[in-house]
């Protein structure tokens, strides 16, 4: 019996937790080359900037930054090519069909490794308005000083 492997994560978009509501995430495969999953190895990923468009029925992300891998000379790519996403032909046609509804966006979450293949976790996002925001950043000092206190009674007693 083999034990599966705990997904490695690689890079993260904690802003577009901050900037949209999140209403549903989907795991996808991404097509790279070889240099470029080295890369990924290393940590040398980006997907701050990042976003995610759907094209002639295929899933594109535009912006996600690989860095040239050190030992990779002529393979190496372009750090801000177009990649492509692998989903289910069922799952791009709902997503297309969420996304033409009024608001609806779709950004990258997480890239990590599952069982040795880089994947992309990806959400369907509606944007959060200024007041929206200021309420998020309200609840989170909120937990953090429920934490602060939690943690003081636990030492004092």
């Amino acid at each position: 019996m083999s034990k599966k492997e705990p997904r490695k994560l690689i890079a993260n978009n904690k802003k577009a937790y901050h900037d949209y509501f999140i209403d549903e995430t989907y795991e996808a495969g991404i097509a790279l080359h070889g240099t470029e999953v080295k890369s990924m190895r290393l940590g040398k990923c980006s997907i701050k900037e990042s976003f995610i468009r759907i094209e002639n029925g295929e899933v594109y992300v535009y912006g996600m930054h690989v860095s040239p891998y050190e030992k990779g000379n002529i393979f190496n790519k372009d750090p801000l090519r177009i990649k492509k996403l692998l989903l289910h032909r069922a799952e791009i046609n709902k997503l297309q069909g969420k996304i033409k509804e009024k608001g609806y966006t779709l950004v990258p979450l997480e890239v990590y490794f599952n069982e040795g293949k880089v994947k992309v976790e990806i959400g369907l996002a509606r944007g959060k308005k200024l007041y929206d925001k200021r309420e998020s950043i309200a609840k989170k000092d909120q937990m953090r000083e429920a934490e602060k206190e939690f943690k003081a009674r636990l030492l004092t007693k």
